[in-house]
């Protein structure tokens, strides 16, 4: 079992720069890969980026790629999206999801566990 939280969302301008992070519990941390995906207010979730287990491997978006980045620290159980050069359509809820298999994926329901999601708010 493994329990994620969110932080870092909150109100940044147009161009401005947010760092999220998402803490997991459980030993095991290092064997899971790790996704960030958001859903905006009458849209779909949909994926942002992923990491594979040991952050040798990076997938990103078309509409986030060279602006976001997701690292992770396996001795800190913690997982991070840096967003650069935000805009107003990255507006979302924020979620941090890990997968049983250290193969990172798009697609949401390949994911296992999930945590509560953060606000980031891009004002124009």
């Amino acid at each position: 079992q493994v329990q994620l939280v969110e932080s870092g969302g909150g109100l940044v301008q147009a161009g401005g720069s947010l760092r999220l992070s998402c803490a997991a519990s459980g030993r095991t941390f290092s064997s899971y890969a790790m996704g960030w995906f958001r859903q905006a207010p009458g849209k779909e979730r949909e994926f942002v980026a992923a990491i594979s287990w040991s952050g040798g491997r990076t997938y990103y978006a078309d509409s986030v790629k060279g602006r976001f980045t997701v690292s992770r620290d396996n001795a800190k159980n913690t997982v991070y999206l840096q967003m650069n050069s935000l805009k107003p359509e990255d507006t979302a809820v924020y979620y941090c999801a890990a997968r049983d298999s250290g193969r990172y994926s798009s697609r949401s329901d390949e994911y296992d566990y999930w945590g509560q999601g953060t606000q980031v708010t891009v004002s124009s």
